[in-house]
């Protein structure tokens, strides 16, 4: 736990000396409310993460300042850092400048600098891509991630035309990356190999997220562009109509999946825990298992 009062830490310092883990959440629609959410985070700081990271929903879709108060919670917890989200498509410099001030005064310090989603209605303005928010952000004090895609980004002609991206990310001033969710490794050590020969050479951080049905995995294909080994397909075949089965299933193969990325050297591990604790628990345990957690 790190004292109240005590500066936050930057996860930039965090990968420097050690492998991370870290969880995802993503601010309250509906019916959960801010308490809740915040309870979540509560509940997922029991398993020792260096950061929680926290989504964030531009447009209009009304959660966005719910990423500040959830953020501010975590810091003000003095169990781990926050590390905000921000999105800039459809961003004036106007509207950045606002959440700076907002993340400032919530103590947060460290930011996942993102373009966002395309959606009718909303287009760039001050920013094309997330390389502009980032050099944007670069002398406001903040420790910036940027976002990787390690099968390429849908939008992408090719996977060495999105590492030049990557580039210009890490010229633009990124202090460390976080994949989009992938389901077979092999494609992230090629993604790692071919990113050490273009010379990016900011930390890498795994980004594993466990299916849980059946429907969710095809939209995951589907939106992000996730290949789906045929090993998690037998496995939801195993797994029949049950949907307890499906998300056991999910599960174990992520742990899997993480105890050979831990044990094959990645910088991190960043668990998408759909603002599940229990997801938190059985990742922390798998890897504590395979001496991946190690303070």
């Amino acid at each position: 736990m790190r004292p109240r009062g005590e500066p936050t830490v930057l996860i930039r310092d965090i990968l420097s000396s050690k492998q991370s883990f870290s969880f995802e959440i993503f601010p309250p629609k509906g019916e959960m409310s801010v308490d809740q959410a915040a309870d979540v985070a509560s509940q997922l700081c029991e398993n020792h993460p260096d950061w929680i990271s926290v989504t964030f929903s531009a447009g209009g879709s009304g959660n966005s300042q719910n990423t500040v108060s959830i953020a501010r919670r975590i810091e003000e917890s003095g169990k781990t850092t926050a590390l905000a989200h921000l999105t800039c498509m459809g961003a004036t410099k106007a509207d950045v400048d606002r959440y700076v001030e907002e993340f400032r005064s919530a103590g947060v310090h460290n930011v996942l600098a993102l373009r966002g989603d395309r959606v009718p209605g909303r287009e760039p303005i001050d920013f094309e891509h997330a390389s502009d928010l980032i050099a944007y952000l670069r002398d406001k004090g903040f420790c910036l991630g940027g976002a990787c895609y390690p099968e390429g980004h849908l939008e992408s002609d090719s996977l060495r035309q999105d590492i030049e991206n990557l580039k210009r990310k890490q010229n633009s001033g990124v202090d460390f990356l976080v994949t989009q969710l992938f389901f077979t490794n092999e494609d992230f050590y090629r993604f790692r190999d071919e990113c050490s020969r273009a010379r990016v050479k900011v930390p890498i951080v795994c980004g594993i997220m466990p299916f849980t049905s059946v429907k969710q995995i095809q939209r995951m294909a589907f939106n992000c562009g996730a290949s789906i080994p045929v090993s998690v397909i037998r496995r939801l075949a195993r797994a029949g109509e049950d949907p307890a089965a499906q998300r056991q299933a999910g599960l174990e193969y992520a742990c899997e999946q993480i105890c050979d990325l831990a044990a094959n050297g990645v910088d991190g591990i960043h668990i998408y825990s759909m603002n599940k604790p229990e997801v938190g628990r059985a990742t922390h345990d798998a890897l504590a298992s395979c001496g991946y957690l190690r303070g």
